[in-house]
């Protein structure tokens, strides 16, 4: 279920940066910070389970983050 979250608001973000591009900063913003807040939660646990809990969230995090770029730079390469 959140594998599809993540893959719906990458989505999302990517179509919002290509047509928008500066107005998607702030949703692609408070997305990696909602996401950073589950990773430091996480991360709080034990030994080798702290990594093992935070990493899908990180992850997560890098991949709105190169979804919203992404959408910018293809954005940058139009002709219009």
């Amino acid at each position: 279920m959140m594998i599809a979250g993540i893959i719906a608001v990458c989505v999302i973000l990517a179509v919002l940066a290509f047509f928008l591009p500066r107005l998607s900063k702030h949703p692609e913003r408070g997305t990696q910070k909602t996401l950073g807040l589950g990773s430091r939660a996480g991360g709080k646990a034990p030994g080798p389970l702290g990594r093992l809990f935070s990493k899908p969230f990180s992850s997560s995090s890098k991949a709105v983050g190169k979804s919203g770029s992404a959408g910018r730079r293809i954005r940058g390469h139009m002709p219009f």
